[in-house]
């Protein structure tokens, strides 16, 4: 069946009766296989308020357990929801409300940051609390732009505030990837196109293998020079197939195929699932830490039979909120996120079979990159 007649039959109101559809998005970039509806019964709409900025879902993602700044966050966050429909008296309620919980919970969130990092912490939450009346004065002009640029400068110290209180890394990665690149942290990629450059923001929190696996070989030059294959020019866009017969990364130490799993974290999980699709153990709707929510979201491709086959592929995903409605769509589980692009997405859109992956470079986070002779896991 065509890709065109699928996504004319999810863009209906019935098409809740197939959202359960699996998309296999196979090596070559071409191929996509779509299989029946799982014999699991789906009644519940999709969950419309579902976040679909990348960067807050990295913020969300970070492993952390800070109720109140989790609060001023969300008070922020929510003013980009305000000011699409000009609602000017949410928004000044939402500053009122961070600027309460900044004052009076001031040492509640100070007490999730470790004792060497809490000056640099006071000094953020100082910072803050003098933007929210700033922002407070922009927001009585009705200035959109203004008020946006303002939100924005407090989210990113927000975010340095609450990597701050990040503790090490979260959870032991299993044995049996120990020979397998790691990143435990976070990285920021560089990638030059033919089209501009995109900015990356690789969670090795959530996702440390197929992180790790990217970092690496950005780090290689692996991918500088490899054009991009387009699968839908509204959907995905692959790159990464390396020229020649191979379909992945050789390890130039073993002279063997880099096979990397599905690395999958559900919130509240200890630590990601392995090996199988979240449809194959039988989890059904759950909450990620990386879903596919966002424009841009970046996964790892694979062969549409083999959950553990991936290897140097990575598809970029154009989110489509009809096709895909956030927080309910059809990848969540089935592909691995580790990272989205959180500068570029006006490049992304552009990008297509014709063009070109020029460089990659880590700008930022290498430091977090463990290789094989160094895991200690």
């Amino acid at each position: 069946m065509k890709l065109t007649n699928i996504f004319s039959r999810l863009l209906k109101p019935a098409a809740i009766a197939i959202i359960g559809a699996i998309v296999s998005l196979g090596l070559s970039g071409y191929s996509y296989n779509w299989t029946a509806p799982s014999s699991v019964q789906i009644s519940m709409l999709a969950q419309g308020d579902a976040i679909t900025d990348p960067t807050s879902l990295l913020r969300y993602a970070l492993p952390i357990d800070n109720e109140k700044i989790r609060k001023v966050q969300k008070d922020i966050e929510e003013i980009a929801t305000y000011l699409r429909g000009k609602r000017w008296g949410p928004i000044n309620s939402n500053l009122k409300s961070a600027a309460f919980v900044l004052k009076i919970r001031r040492d509640e969130i100070l007490a999730s940051v470790p004792e060497e990092h809490q000056p640099e912490a006071e000094t953020i939450i100082d910072e803050i609390s003098a933007q929210i009346p700033q922002l407070q004065e922009v927001v009585e002009s009705k200035d959109k732009e203004a008020i946006w640029l303002g939100r924005r400068e407090i989210l990113d110290n927000i975010t340095i505030l609450e990597e701050l209180m990040v503790t090490g890394f979260p959870f032991t990665i299993p044995s049996e990837y120990a020979d397998l690149p790691q990143l435990k942290g976070r990285a920021i990629v560089n990638m030059e196109t033919t089209q501009g450059y995109l900015t990356i923001v690789v969670d090795g929190y959530s996702a440390p293998i197929n992180g790790g696996n990217f970092v690496d070989l950005v780090q290689r030059g692996f991918y500088d020079g490899l054009d991009f294959i387009r699968a839908e020019d509204f959907y995905v866009i692959q790159a990464g197939d390396p020229p020649g017969p191979e379909e992945g990364f050789i390890d130039p130490n073993t002279g063997e195929y880099r096979a990397i799993p599905i690395e999958v974290l559900v919130k509240g999980d200890e630590l990601p699932i392995y090996g199988a699709t979240l449809e194959e153990m039988g989890i059904y709707l759950p909450e990620l830490a990386l879903p596919f929510n966002a424009y841009g979201a970046v996964a790892l491709a694979r062969p549409g039979d083999d959950p553990n086959g991936g290897s140097s592929q990575f598809f970029f995903f154009k989110f489509d909120r009809e096709v895909t409605p956030p927080g309910f769509n059809l990848m969540d589980g089935r592909y691995s996120v580790f990272g989205y692009v959180v500068e570029g997405k006006e490049v992304l859109e552009k990008l297509t079979a014709d063009d070109q992956i020029i460089s990659a470079k880590v700008i930022a986070g290498s430091e977090n990159l463990v290789v094989p002779s160094e895991t200690n896991s």
